[in-house]
Formats: structure tokens, C-alpha cells, sequence
């Protein structure tokens, strides 16, 4: 299809907002993007007219709630190429998805002297779960480290491995750096090491970007976000192989992920992927959730893709321009690029921004480690959505010039 700019932006009516007189640009995508009106109406309409507790309820809404809700999970399967519906589970989020993990296969499978091993580019999501566990179990965490352009030191990979590797965790792009990983090959290189290695990727930065085919890559788990996908705050999904998914036990108790329930102990789980959604489901974050798929689907990844490219290499050429700018993410990225303003405190930096109604994320993006590797304690960042457009652009480059200026008075 043709990009046609003006449209797609129609479709994001926050974009009209006007923040201190000044239209938003709103380049934070990476912490969280804009909802369509697709989502947006789809949830009010299940609101208005299909709105009921899923699972059990014999009477007609509940049915249809179920409905809905079932056919949003075989669509996120079909999205990234699981295998089977039931290797989807529902979550609240990435950080929960990883936890999840963490605390089902990794309290059955890692014990004292084994090791995880992760890598120094990871948002803190995917790093605390491993060290909780670590630490509980007495197992090491070993890290991958960066090389000096910020791309993983994949050379040095095979001598992490041993006998007691047991898990390997991975983003797949950098939430700071948009450096997308070579996912595949890095999979495959662990597998060849050893295929009993249980591999999780952190997918929060890749899905809404480029398409992800999870038998493609190899993964054992793979997690995303919907807010980062033009969806809902407080759904996620975790991926996972079936197989994996049946020898796992619940990490939470409740309701729905029982098969039976006697007192005093004799509780039997529910099948794969129900015993881990313990509760009532977010069913309105899964309804908005496949409205924000099908919005990307009739899109097009390709377009979404290409669109995005041509805006990255604007912003880069556009910023390097400016005197003074430190950038520290390559030119071939997934639309975030973070820097930072001659000696200038990034949250400065951000908060003039703002007064010209331009939306950027400044600290340490979760990835303290990251920033030691820069010998930095934060950075700017900013991150692009195929809605966001070259105007947009201008106006963040001639902002950060005219704030290098007022800086340096």
C-alpha cells in the first residue's frame, strides 16, 4: 500500500495535542507508543456491547467475551508463527512474561553451580528476574559484554557456555541503543553448544518494527509488550514451545488455572497455556491488543519497516549535524537513537524540550549497565514511530541547537 502520512496521523488523535502552544511531536515511542483509533474504538465497543467475565459462564456474553478473547490469542499465535495457540499466555506485561519464567521453569530447572547467562545491553526486565533467581538458588549469572561500537561480543559467547549452562536470555533490540541482534545466528550458536540451553528473547523492541517468526528464530520463549505495539497498557505475551510450557508449574495460584481443587491439598493444574493466567484476564487489553495487530497488519510490517528506515536516516544525518551532539546509536537501527548534548544533564536537555511540545525519554532507559559500559549515568533517547514525520524532525534538531546555545549562556 502507499504511505500516505497525513492519513495514518488522522488515525492517532493525540497527535493534534497541543502541549505549551506547540503541536506534539512525541518521540518516546520506545517507552510506550500512541493508540490508533482502531484500539481505542474497539475497546469502547466491547465495552458497550460485549463486555463480560470470560471462561465458564454459560449465558451469551460470556460466550462471546470468551470468543473474542480465544481468537485474540490464536491471532498473536498466527502474528509471530507459534506453532499452536496454546504456546500463547497472556501477561501483563514483558517484565511479567520474564518473571514468569523465571519463577516456573527456572525454580525446577537451576539450581546451586549452574548458570544463566545475559547479556550487558538487557533492560533491568531482563536482568533482576535472573539475579532473584540466582540468588536464591546459588546459581552464577554470566554476562556477554559489548565490544566497542555497542554491538554484542558474540565471539566471546562459546567460552561462557559449559556443562552447567542452563538458560540463555537475550533482547532482541536494544532498548536503548536499537541495535537489532542477529537473533537467529545467536540462538543457533547456543544450540550448538548445547541443546538442553533454554533461550528467552525479550522481543518488547522488535514486534511492532519488523515481523518475528518465532520457529524461525528458534527461541524456546520469546516476550513482547502491547503498549509498545500500539496497543494496551497491562497486556503482554509470552511465548512459549509447548513442550517446555507441559513441564512447567503455575507461578501464581487462583481461579481458571485449576483443573480440580480439594482440601487440604490436593489441587490439580489446568492444560497449557490456562494454568498460567491465574484471575480474571485484562480482557479489554486483549481485546485492544488484536485490534492494534490487525491495525499493523493492514499496514503492512514491510511498509511499517521502510517507512521507519527513511525516517532513522533522516534523524541521524539531521542530528549529527548539530555541534557538540554525542550519538551513540549506529545509523542501522529500529528507530531509537540516543545521545547526548555536549556536558549537558539529559534531563535538562529533555525539559527544554518539552517547553516546545516535544516529547522525548532521558535517564538510563533501565539499562544502568549499558551506561556504565558508556561510562555515562544517563542519556537522551529518542525513538520513531512510522506515524512521526520529517517536520518533526526539524523541529527536534533546530530545539536542541537552540538549547545548546541557552545552555552554554
Amino acid at each position: 500500500m502507499n504511505f500516505n502520512l497525513e492519513l495514518i496521523r488522522n488515525d492517532f488523535p493525540i497527535l493534534k495535542t497541543k502541549i505549551n502552544g506547540h503541536f506534539l511531536a512525541y518521540f518516546d515511542n520506545a517507552a510506550s507508543s500512541q493508540r490508533p483509533l482502531d484500539v481505542i474504538n474497539a475497546e469502547k465497543y466491547f465495552y458497550k456491547n460485549n463486555y463480560s467475565a470470560v471462561h465458564r459462564g454459560i449465558h451469551t456474553l460470556s460466550a462471546q467475551a470468551t470468543s473474542h478473547m480465544e481468537q485474540v490469542r490464536s491471532q498473536v499465535a498466527c502474528f509471530i508463527n507459534a506453532s499452536s495457540h496454546n504456546e500463547i499466555i497472556f501477561v501483563k506485561g514483558t517484565t511479567e512474561g520474564i518473571n514468569l519464567i523465571a519463577n516456573s521453569w527456572g525454580s525446577i530447572n537451576i539450581g546451586y553451580n549452574d548458570n544463566i547467562i545475559i547479556t550487558e545491553m538487557e533492560h533491568h526486565s531482563n536482568i533482576v528476574p535472573w539475579q532473584l533467581l540466582a540468588k536464591r538458588v546459588g546459581a552464577e549469572i554470566r554476562v556477554l559484554p559489548l565490544n566497542k561500537g555497542g554491538n554484542l561480543f558474540v565471539e566471546k559467547l562459546t567460552n561462557l557456555i559449559d556443562k552447567n549452562t542452563r538458560l540463555f536470555a537475550i533482547t532482541h533490540v536494544s532498548n536503548v541503543l536499537g541495535i537489532i541482534n542477529p537473533i537467529q545466528d545467536i540462538i543457533a550458536k547456543v544450540k550448538s553448544k548445547s541443546t538442553g540451553i533454554i533461550t528467552v528473547v525479550d522481543g518488547a523492541q522488535a514486534v511492532m518494527h519488523n515481523k518475528v517468526d518465532v520457529q524461525k528464530i528458534g527461541c524456546d520463549f520469546y516476550v513482547f509488550s502491547g503498549h509498545k505495539i500500539y496497543g494496551p497498557t497491562g497486556i503482554g505475551i509470552l511465548y512459549g514451545r509447548k513442550n517446555i510450557l507441559n513441564e512447567m508449574p503455575p507461578w501464581q495460584g487462583g481461579g481458571s488455572m485449576i483443573s480440580d481443587v480439594t482440601i487440604p491439598n490436593g489441587t490439580t493444574w489446568n492444560s497449557v497455556p490456562w494454568r498460567f493466567e491465574a484471575g480474571t484476564p485484562n480482557i479489554i487489553g486483549i481485546i485492544g491488543l488484536g485490534a492494534a495487530l490487525t491495525y499493523i497488519q493492514k499496514l503492512g510490517l514491510k511498509v511499517i519497516n521502510e517507512r521507519e528506515n527513511d525516517l532513522v536516516c533522516y534523524a541521524y544525518k539531521q542530528l549529527s549535524s548539530i555541534s557538540d551532539i554525542q550519538l551513540y546509536s549506529p545509523l542501522n537501527n529500529n528507530g531509537i537513537i540516543s545521545f547526548n548534548l555536549g556536558k549537558h544533564h539529559s534531563f535538562d536537555v529533555g525539559s527544554f524540550l518539552d517547553q516546545f511540545g516535544i516529547a522525548i525519554r532521558t535517564g538510563h532507559h533501565c539499562a544502568i549497565p549499558l551506561m556504565r559500559h558508556y561510562n555515562v549515568s544517563s542519556m537522551c533517547r529518542a525513538s520513531l514511530a512510522f506515524y512521526n514525520s520529517e517536520e518533526e524532525i526539524d523541529r527536534l534538531v533546530s530545539s536542541l541547537i537552540h538549547i545548546n546555545r541557552l545552555l552554554k549562556i
